[in-house]
């Protein structure tokens, strides 16, 4: 009895290491001094935090390169995106139809950082509109309004992605319309960090926008 209370507690002790394990795997706990995988405010995040937050990411005595997200005061069109930028390398361009209280989703366009890749993002855009919504009437309009803003060349471009120094990047944090410049540890690596802009309609909390205006036909 009692080596079957023993090996009892042996296959109970195996069973919970198990049990921490996979919960481990599951919920990998982050180690100190790792930074961030993640550009851009947390869902819920007061926007006064995150701009100290994205600040204070700025702040270095690595001068190494690494990635950064440029967030705008307003939506702005690819030119004048570009323009802001001014030499600074981009990666991607968020693009998101500002419609008044209609939710339209973000598009991601991958640049190669050339003038004409940039300028050409917001047309690029334009092909992932129609699959980023959901079946309905409702949605349908929605995707052939922003299509065709898109194609137009409108002012949609709420966030850059950009290679740069922590120098380069307070630089440009200080340049006009940009609301918040925030960066990456330099060992942060491309293609394995997400992205969410600061939208200019997050004046207070970062949450859902409004969706219950009408769709407009144009």
């Amino acid at each position: 009895m009692r080596t079957r209370g023993v090996l009892g507690g042996v296959v109970a002790a195996a069973l919970v290491f198990v049990a921490l394990a996979v919960i481990g795997h599951l919920n990998p706990v982050r180690q100190l001094g790792v930074g961030t995988d993640r550009l851009g405010p947390d869902s819920g995040e007061q926007v006064v935090d995150y701009l100290a937050r994205a600040e204070a990411s700025l702040r270095s005595d690595n001068t190494e390169p690494r990635w950064g997200s440029v967030s705008f005061d307003r939506e702005l069109t690819a030119q004048q995106a570009y323009a802001v930028a001014d030499g600074i390398r981009i990666s991607q361009v968020l693009v998101r139809v500002p419609l008044d209280r209609v939710q339209t989703p973000i598009l991601t366009v991958g640049v190669p950082g050339s003038e004409r890749s940039v300028l050409n993002s917001t047309a690029r855009a334009a092909s992932l509109a129609t699959e980023s919504f959901g079946a309905g009437d409702r949605q349908a309009q929605i995707a052939a309004v922003s299509q065709q803003r898109l194609l137009d060349g409108c002012a949609c471009v709420v966030t850059l992605v950009v290679r740069a120094t922590p120098a380069e990047l307070s630089e440009l944090a200080g340049r006009a319309d940009v609301r918040a410049v925030q960066a990456l540890p330099p060992d942060a690596v491309s293609g394995k960090f997400a992205v969410e802009p600061l939208l200019p309609e997050h004046v207070d909390v970062v949450g859902p926008l409004p969706d219950d205006g009408p769709v407009p036909t144009r």
